[in-house]
């Protein structure tokens, strides 16, 4: 039988998200669902497949997409369940979003992204990938699980209770273990390093805001005091026009400081540029 990929080249989103529904539809179904043999399950989800997506896979190609789907839907759940358990007090979805997709990247096998995000939604509330909450982790070899001093049960050791005061090697750490703890060092290191990069920019976008902040203030000082400074020599100007003693000059000079002093007492009295029908200004003993 052909791949998926010579039937139908590469899955879009549309597919996936179909392929998600009818396997939910199916699988799920509160009848049958249970009842189902395999093979007659995905010849039911290939049937309600073709009819939501009108995409021409063969069931053999469903099965195998919903393989790599399934991996990557269920990495997906396992970082959200140790994001959610890792996020700390006061932070928000964003940041146990940003968290999850830096265990996901951790845990290998796959890509380093997750994408399938609509998928996600439909599949989320399946008893395979529901998160279920978890608690605080339980140390083995610092907090005792019973605090029994009884040694009625019949699971003792003898050896254990004849020599009670000789300390026991502790067990060696396994392979996949030490590989196990080496990952889990990984991501906390991964995760710590994003928490340090995320205050940095807080801290630079916060000193940024306060710098423009100072320099909208001393560029609004400047104005002010360029405006005091030019409304002050303005009033200069025209109290020397208005001081000006035109005894000595000559019939057109004293014209001139006369058209002057009059713009002025116009500015002054009627708080206007403009020409004026005020007739006492332009009498002759002003």
């Amino acid at each position: 039988m052909a791949s998926s990929i010579e039937v139908g080249g590469s899955w879009s989103t549309n597919e996936d998200i179909a392929l998600c529904q009818s396997w939910v539809n199916i699988s799920h179904d509160p009848i049958t669902g249970n009842e189902m043999k395999f093979h007659h399950m995905w010849s039911k989800i290939h049937g309600e497949f073709c009819q939501r997506s009108g995409s021409i896979r063969t069931e053999m190609a469903l099965s195998s997409r919903w393989k790599l789907l399934n991996k990557e839907l269920g990495k997906w759940r396992n970082a959200l369940t140790k994001a959610k358990a890792n996020i700390q007090s006061g932070q928000n979805l964003t940041d146990e979003m940003v968290q999850a997709q830096m265990w996901f990247g951790a845990m290998g096998q796959g890509k380093k992204s997750f994408v399938h995000f609509q998928c996600w939604e439909i599949v989320k509330d399946c008893s395979r990938f529901k998160i279920i909450p978890t608690g605080p982790p339980v140390v083995m070899n610092e907090t005792p699980l019973h605090d029994s001093t009884s040694t009625d049960s019949p699971l003792d050791s003898p050896m254990e209770t004849e020599s009670p005061f000789v300390p026991r090697p502790p067990r060696p750490i396994g392979r996949k273990a030490a590989k196990a703890k080496r990952g889990a060092t990984s991501s906390n290191d991964c995760v710590q390093l994003l928490e340090q990069i995320a205050k940095s920019a807080t801290l630079r976008i916060e000193r940024d805001l306060k710098r423009d902040e100072m320099d909208k203030a001393r560029e609004e000082a400047f104005a002010l005091q360029q405006q005091m400074a030019q409304e002050k020599d303005i009033e200069d100007r025209e109290m020397k026009i208005m001081a000006m003693d035109t005894s000595h000059m000559s019939p057109e000079t004293k014209a001139y400081w006369k058209v002057r002093r009059r713009d002025v007492m116009r500015k002054k009295l009627f708080n206007d540029d403009g020409p004026s029908n005020t007739d006492w200004l332009n009498d002759e003993n002003h």
